[in-house]
């Protein structure tokens, strides 16, 4: 009997101790962030510097692999179908939670396929406008848009971008008229406005700040909460007319569903020691995006919020991916 008890303690110390050392392990070798997009655009930028931070931290290498297709789609599904073992990550955007909303026949779902990790930071969006445009804010802008319905047009990076569902949303919460031109992506839409072929456009604010410093664009309005410290001098949607107005791009990242819970409370620890690195914090804040993390949880209740908000847009407005 003595012996058998003995033979138990063993193995149990035996087991208590492998379970932290399994997280401690990790990584043990190289990990893979998916960005589902080109390289240059702020997913791939925030996607370099985190690994780059992460692989400082724990003498791993994280490599960004591009994998770009079907407006993140192609990417998202092959983290989605790839083993829980925290050796392939997603690093998506907004878009990531609107695409299932738009498409019919979705590959995957946010919530059953992946394990949220973190959140990452966000970035409001501006609505710009060509220089030549006879407004100065966007209270100029909705004045306008109400003495001439059905003039103006709007561009949109996509169809289901967040752009094109705040759009969609000042139209509904101003009741306005103006016509939404979805394009197939940000440069073009921005060539256009740029142009003057349409009036205006709404998108992410680390890809509008080079054209609004240089000129080629003219900022209206910031669609977060509050101002940006870039440009203090452009009013909120919020206070210029259409009070509680809050969009903005944000960034998150994920691993399949099933991901061992010890992983997840390494992997959501190194998250957050990396997202306090000044130079990370500092690079991508020139651009305009807030770095910050999240526990796995947080990120959840965000993703469940989100939908429902976006849900409520894309139902009204009919916005769907033939």
């Amino acid at each position: 009997m003595e012996r058998f008890a003995i033979w138990i303690l063993a193995l149990l110390f035996t087991l208590a101790g492998g379970m932290p050392a399994h997280a401690a392990s990790y990584p043990d070798k190289p990990v893979r962030i998916v960005v589902p997009y080109p390289p240059g655009g702020t997913v791939d930028q925030l996607a370099r510097l985190l690994a780059q931070q992460l692989a400082g931290q724990t003498g791993q290498s994280f490599i960004v692999d591009n994998r770009a297709g079907a407006s993140g789609v192609i990417g998202s599904e092959h983290v989605a179908q790839s083993p829980p073992d925290g050796y392939t990550l997603l690093l998506q955007a907004t878009t990531f939670v609107i695409n299932p909303l738009i498409t019919p026949a979705s590959p995957y779902d946010v919530r059953k396929d992946f394990t949220p990790v973190s959140f990452l930071g966000s970035t409001p969006m501006l609505v710009v406008a060509h220089p030549s445009l006879p407004a100065q804010n966007f209270a100029g802008f909705v004045e306008l848009l109400r003495k001439q319905p059905g003039r103006y047009s709007l561009g949109a990076p996509a169809v289901g971008a967040l752009g094109h569902l705040a759009e969609e949303a000042v139209k509904r919460d101003a009741r306005l008229d103006f016509l939404v031109v979805p394009y197939k992506g940000t440069a073009p839409m921005l060539n256009d406005v740029a142009g003057n072929h349409v009036a205006a456009g709404i998108e992410a604010m680390p890809a509008l700040l080079p054209m609004v410093r240089g000129g080629k664009l003219k900022a209206l309005a910031v669609t977060g909460e509050r101002r940006v410290p870039q440009l203090p001098g452009i009013p909120t949607v919020a206070e210029s007319g259409l009070p509680g107005f809050d969009m903005v791009s944000w960034y998150g990242l994920w691993a399949p569903a099933g991901l061992a819970p010890a992983v997840l409370q390494e992997l959501s620890a190194q998250i957050a020691k990396a997202t306090r690195a000044p130079q990370l914090v500092g690079q991508m804040a020139e651009q305009g995006l807030q770095v910050q993390s999240s526990t796995p949880a947080e990120l959840g209740a965000r993703i469940d919020a989100e939908t429902a908000k976006y849900q409520t847009i894309v139902k009204a407005a009919n916005i769907k991916v033939e």
